[in-house]
């Protein structure tokens, strides 16, 4: 009989206790027989019937005992029924690995023969659960409870481990180890199957063989990798980013690198050589490079950077990456030697030229660049060595450019010399600057190498010629602005301190009493131009203080929604979390008091104005701020208006004093000088961002103030509009005053006198010492202006110091208190009253400081 004709033959299961537990038929007979018995007994006499009965019960015990005892060894089983099914035993029985069914107690029901040949049981040994026949080695606790937790919990789960086979040798290492799969999976019961509770099923396979291929497959791979590894070349892959994916041990022992950094962290081609040669490898493969190389390799003769700083001179092969595969680059170490059998000058010229820092290109005859340098290659973003003769060198610069570039170049190639650089804009979508030479070669032969060029990228060093004359302009203005403030705060506070005098003897109901206030007002208004100009120059008195912008926002909408008026809507979205910041409140109110009112006469039909404030961590800073905000946390307060904009010529003038787009008499040109003067000396930065017809936005960046936490945590600042109660400025004392404009010291000095004070004249700092002396040093303050002829009121007051420790001194100056404050010594105390003041101030200043 054939091989075809033999009748399908089933392995025997090693254990089967799959068939029915008992017939419904059996018991219900069962029942009859012992009705029938017990209707006959009852129709018997009791003598006749007890031996009868005591027979029944003793069987039934006799019955009842073994059925006890058979289930407790497993021949008998009670309760759940499991049906057969043919075709899948024989498909279980066949398996080649081991199969089991239990249930979550751990009782066996079936197992086929291929799991008794991978436990290497005996035919009448019994069979255990894989959880048991396992859980004996103390090396397999961990993944058995696993396996034997997952059947408990009716999970599925898959254990892979190795261990010598069961019960063959006590010793492990004595015998090759083996490699077992285990899973286990909860197997519900089936509908009309009787079962409750469900039943697992364990599989167990032996992986030995594909172990053991796995590993000679990775022992082939890890030669391989040896022999790569110690290859007397340098081997490395590079991917689309520049980073380096494997770096072979020969190289990474030329530029002296640890092979365990480099697994952490992956270098970038950056990292290993110059970035001009780093671009020219990472745009090697841009391009058609048909006839660029052969077999898609290019060659270059480069430096390669060490990590001590050293170069090492080597030569590249570089395969050209196809699709998303890896670049892969081999190194060849270029010893004296070798560099010698290769020609020491050809290789110092491409070592020289590769390196070079400047954009160097050939040019043939046709005006089409055949060769560059990695520098130019990264500048223009070209590859002419894999597609020569394709760019023109004209095509790299602007249009406006071109026409002087031809003319240059039909001179390089006639051959002329001593040719003028050209400056020129280069090509592209943004604006570069920068500079062009050429140099004609004299081989008249070679028609594919007529010129050499030479770029060099100047937009940095043009944006910095012009912030720095930018910055220039702007100091100077400053400084004159100084000065003359300085000058008109004397000049200002007479005529104010002497319109106080005439007010003082006039009564409101005098016709020359409307004329005086009038002259005081104005004075008072030429104040206000004067500390805007101070603003600029940065020359102000701050009183900086813990600002929750929020708050000060919030109070300071009401005044701004009076000046923006009914066609201007104002809306303000303050951050709830805003850090804190430390600043001049009133200065801050003028900053955006300014703003607004800027805002508002760019849209004279109406608009929408927004401030927004929000918080500018130290990554975000690094993108608005650029190269002139360093990088910090800091508070961004943003007012966006929707009028008419600016163009580029005006925003770069909008800072300067003076300037203004309005019409004359409708502004002095200060108000943003002024802002720009006072967040630079609050130590902010301030940007335009702006677009003709689509508005404007200007973003003010302050510090984040992060020192100590009782000063953070104070009130905030409040708007305080209350006007003051009058008090009593009349005092007693010898007083000093130290002035070397008569008018202020005039005026100062009557000022004082009404007030009750003996004053002591003085216009030098030298005049005051002498008036000192004369007096032995009786005076209780000194008032002394800061900038004085002979002798300034910092060096007046380290004179008297030495005469009276304990002496007193008010400065008067026009300039800001921190102006002169660096010329005195760190703990030196001293009161300071701002130019121009008037009568009230200056009596108020002077009690305060004697009550002190």
């Amino acid at each position: 009989m054939s091989d075809i004709d033999a009748p399908m033959r089933y392995a025997e299961p090693m254990m089967d206790r799959t068939g029915r537990d008992g017939s419904i038929t059996l018991v219900v007979l069962l029942a009859l027989a012992l009705a029938v018995a017990a209707v006959g007994l009852a129709m018997l006499s009791r003598e006749v019937a007890e031996p009868f009965v005591l027979a029944i019960l003793a069987a039934l015990a006799v019955v009842g005992v073994f059925c006890l005892f058979a289930g407790a060894v497993g021949i008998l089983y009670f309760g759940q029924r499991h049906e057969r099914n043919d075709l899948t035993k024989a498909f279980v029985d066949n398996l080649p690995h081991g199969a089991l069914i239990g249930d979550a107690s751990g009782r066996v029901f079936y197992a086929n023969q291929a799991y008794r040949e991978l436990l290497g049981l005996d035919a009448e040994a019994p069979v255990p659960a894989p959880d048991r026949a396992f859980g004996g080695n103390p090396y397999l606790a961990e993944p058995i409870f696993r396996l034997a937790r997952a059947a408990q919990q009716g999970r599925a789960r898959k254990e892979e481990f190795r261990l010598p086979p069961p019960g063959e040798l006590e010793d492990e290492s004595a015998v090759e180890p083996r490699w077992f799969r285990i899973s286990v999976q909860p197997m519900p019961p089936e509908a009309g199957s009787g079962r409750k509770g469900p039943l697992t099923v364990w599989q167990v396979d032996e992986v030995t063989q594909d172990r053991v291929r796995e590993e000679s497959s990775f022992a082939k791979v890890q030669a391989a990798i040896d022999y790569l590894d110690n290859a007397p070349a340098g081997f490395f892959t590079v991917d689309a980013d520049s980073r380096i994916e494997y770096l072979n041990a020969t190289l990474a022992q030329w530029l002296k690198l640890d092979l365990t950094d480099i697994a952490a962290m992956p270098p970038k081609l950056s990292d290993i050589m110059s970035q001009d040669n780093a671009a020219l490898l990472a745009g090697a493969g841009r391009g058609d490079t048909q006839g660029a190389a052969q077999n898609g390799v290019r060659r270059f003769d480069m430096d390669l950077l060490r990590t001590d700083g050293t170069t090492m001179p080597v030569r590249v092969l570089h395969r050209l990456p196809r699709g998303n595969q890896l670049a892969h680059v081999l190194i060849l170490s270029r010893g004296p030697g070798e560099a010698h059998e290769a020609g020491t000058a050809e290789l110092r010229f491409t070592r020289m030229f590769q390196s070079s820092p400047f954009a160097i290109a050939t040019v043939d005859a046709d005006g089409a660049v055949s060769g560059t340098n990695a520098a130019f290659s990264r500048l223009f973003g070209i590859d002419a060595d894999a597609n020569p003769g394709k760019t023109k060198l004209e095509d790299l610069v602007d249009d406006a450019n071109r026409q002087a570039l031809h003319k240059a170049l039909e001179a390089a190639i006639a051959g002329q010399g001593l040719i003028d650089a050209i400056d020129v804009t280069f090509a592209g979508p943004e604006p570069r600057s920068g500079r062009i030479y050429l140099s004609a070669i004299s081989d008249k032969d070679d028609k594919s190498e007529a010129v050499i060029a030479y770029a060099l990228d100047t937009t940095e060093q043009r944006a910095l010629e012009a912030q720095f004359a930018q910055s220039q302009k702007m100091q100077a203005v400053g400084q004159l602005a100084g000065g003359i403030a300085h000058d008109f705060n004397n000049m200002l506070t007479a005529i104010i301190g002497f319109s106080d005098f005439l007010l003082l003897n006039h009564r409101p109901t005098d016709p020359a009493f409307q004329d005086i206030m009038n002259i005081k007002q104005n004075a008072n208004r030429a104040a206000g131009l004067v500390r805007q100009l101070l603003a600029f120059s940065r020359q102000q008195t701050l009183r900086p203080q813990v600002l929750h912008l929020g708050d000060v926002l919030s109070d300071l909408s009401i005044l701004l929604d009076r000046l923006l008026g009914e066609n201007v809507e104002l809306s303000l979205d303050t951050a709830g979390d805003l850090w804190p910041v430390k600043a001049d409140l009133h200065q801050f109110e003028q900053v955006i008091i300014n703003l607004a009112v800027n805002a508002r006469d760019a849209m004279p039909d109406g608009g929408k104005l927004a401030i927004r404030t929000e918080n500018v961590d130290e990554a975000r800073s690094r993108e608005s701020g650029g190269s002139h905000m360093p990088p910090g946390e800091y508070v961004m307060i943003e007012v966006r208006d929707t009028g008419s904009g600016m163009t580029e010529e005006v925003k770069q003038k909008i800072f300067e004093p003076f300037f203004s787009t309005k019409e004359i008499g409708r502004g002095t040109g200060l108000g943003l000088s002024t802002v720009y003067g006072i967040i630079k000396q609050t130590g902010g930065y301030v940007y335009v961002d702006s677009e003709v017809g689509k508005g404007t936005a200007m973003r003010v960046f302050l510090p984040r103030y992060v020192e100590g936490a009782a000063e953070v945590d104070q009130e905030p600042a409040k708007l305080e509009r209350k006007p003051e109660k009058p008090k009593d400025l009349t005092g007693r004392g010898t007083l000093l005053l130290v002035e070397d404009e008569d008018a202020v010291r005039s005026f100062a000095a009557r000022a004082l006198g009404t007030r009750g004070y003996e004053v002591l004249e003085a216009s030098t700092g030298a005049e005051a010492l002498e008036v000192f002396e004369e007096h032995e040093g009786k005076v209780d303050l000194v008032v002394s202006d800061v900038v004085m002829p002979e002798m300034d009121g910092p060096t007046l007051l380290k004179e008297l110091r030495q005469k009276d420790p304990d002496i007193r001194i008010i400065f008067m100056s026009g300039y800001a208190e921190d102006a002169f404050k660096r010329n005195l010594d760190e703990n030196e105390e001293f009161g300071f009253l701002q130019k121009p003041f008037d009568l009230k101030t200056l009596a108020a200043t002077v009690k305060s400081a004697l009550e002190d």
